[in-house]
Formats: C-alpha cells, structure tokens, sequence
C-alpha cells in the first residue's frame, strides 16, 4: 500500500474521530463523565447568587425537632445581595414581632417585648438562634463564604441523583468566623448547594446541613427545604421550609435600618 494511501485513510479516520467526539462532548458533559474546569470560588458564589439574587421576599416555616416535642416558627425574610438582611418572626404570638437585621458585617435584634434594639456581638453568632440548630451566623450570614474562606475542589459526589462538586473551604487567617471548615455539595448542571458540613477548630463535624424537595419557585429552581442536624444530639434537627420566594423586586436600602426594625411587617 502506498504511503500517500495510509496517510490519507488515518486522515479520515481522525476526522471521523474528531466528528464523533464533537458530537458526544456535549452527552458526557451534561452526564457528569466531563466538566469544564471551574473556580471553586465562582461556584460558591454562583451557588449563593441562586438564592439570593439581587433581592429576595420570602416567606418561610423553621420546625424545631426534638425526640419529645417539636416546635414551629414562621418568618417572613427580605434580603439584598450579600450586605443586607431582615428576619422578621411572624409566630408564635410569644415571639411575633422579632426583628433581626443584617447591615454589611453588623447584626441587630429588635426584642418587641421589651422594646429594644440589642446589636448582637460577634462572639454571639455561634450561638442557637431561636432556640433552633442554625447559628446566628447561618440565619443571618455575618460572615462571608465567598471572602472569608479559601476553596479547593474535593473529589465529585453524587447526591439524589445529581453529579456534585465537592469543596472544602478553609477560613482565611484573619477571618472572624464561626467555623474551622466546611465542606459543601453543589450540583454542577444548576449551582445547588445540597449538602454542608460544619466542623469546628479541632476538625470535629458539628452539624450536616442538607437540602431536598427542588423545585422552581420564584422563577428559580431551589431546594423548598433545608434541614440542620447536629453532629453530637441524636433525634435533634431544624427544618426550614420555603412557603414561597420572589426575586429581584426593588427594595430600598433605607427598609435595612435600625429605625425601620420596629415598623416591619
């Protein structure tokens, strides 16, 4: 066979080969077999951005379970971008009128029943907020995924059927944060955050945050349910349940103030 004919027959067939491989990158991409490398980083921010948008209205149900009782709180929630956030408790009637407030890296509690305004200090934001297994910090969110960890993808995991990456997020060493570490599950096809944990400084798992129940709301495919179980109390966890959620509606800066945590309703 001649030289020229075995140059042109593996010519063909790389081409062939080149086809066919254009053809099913897109296939093993969306089965999770190939992904474009992405920053770590970028996919914890475009995680929290799919819950956040610009600005969020929600209105949610956090069940308290205990192994001999449960209790339940609703809440209506407003927030914008990552600097501010208002928590309003709507029942029980012995908690209704409660006010959080979250203004850039400080925290303000509003207490109806003995009508004031408590800034909430640091030290506060590992502690129970409302009696739940979510922090003060996991409410409000004083600290800043994106800016106060440093990120590195773990190997992938697979969560109710959705390839995930697997991020471990070390705080910075001047970060004044809760947590030691954490680990994070996001779906890769649409930036859901399925899956924490939280560890503390001696590298101890202290809470699992999982999340189920997708579906579009607001316009947006988010998990409608969030539990946090703690690591340590067996028959213990906190459920929190989107009612709904609309994104992206004006809000003025001025509703974020101390003055306005009074009239909010």
């Amino acid at each position: 066979m001649r030289f020229t004919t075995i140059v042109s027959i593996l010519f063909f067939k790389m081409k062939a080969a080149i086809r066919m491989l254009c053809v099913m990158l897109p296939v093993f991409m969306v089965m999770g077999f190939l992904s474009i490398s992405e920053d770590p980083k970028e996919v914890i921010r475009k995680a929290e951005e799919k819950m956040r948008g610009k600005t969020s209205e929600a209105e949610m149900t956090i069940q308290t379970v205990r192994p001999t009782w449960t209790r339940e709180m609703k809440l209506k929630t407003w927030g914008k971008g990552t600097s501010y956030a208002v928590i309003l408790v709507t029942a029980p009637v012995k908690e209704k009128g409660t006010v959080f407030l979250k203004k850039e890296k400080e925290v303000w509690n509003w207490v109806p029943s003995i009508e004031r305004v408590i800034k909430l200090p640091p030290s506060m934001m590992t502690q129970s907020w409302m009696g739940t297994d979510f922090t003060n910090d996991d409410l409000v969110k004083e600290s800043s995924a994106i800016e106060d960890y440093t990120h590195s993808f773990l190997k992938d995991s697979l969560i109710d059927g959705r390839i995930c990456y697997s991020i471990k997020m070390i705080p910075k060493q001047d970060a004044a944060v809760v947590w030691g570490k954490i680990i994070v599950w996001i779906d890769k096809k649409d930036y859901l955050q399925l899956r924490a944990e939280f560890y503390d400084e001696e590298n101890m798992l202290v809470s699992t945050m999982q999340s189920s129940d997708v579906r579009i709301m607001g316009g947006r495919m988010i998990p409608a349910r969030v539990e946090m179980i703690p690591a340590d109390k067996k028959g213990h966890k906190t459920v929190m349940i989107y009612n709904n959620i609309r994104f992206d509606e004006p809000i003025e800066d001025s509703f974020f103030t101390t003055p306005n945590m009074k009239k909010v309703k």
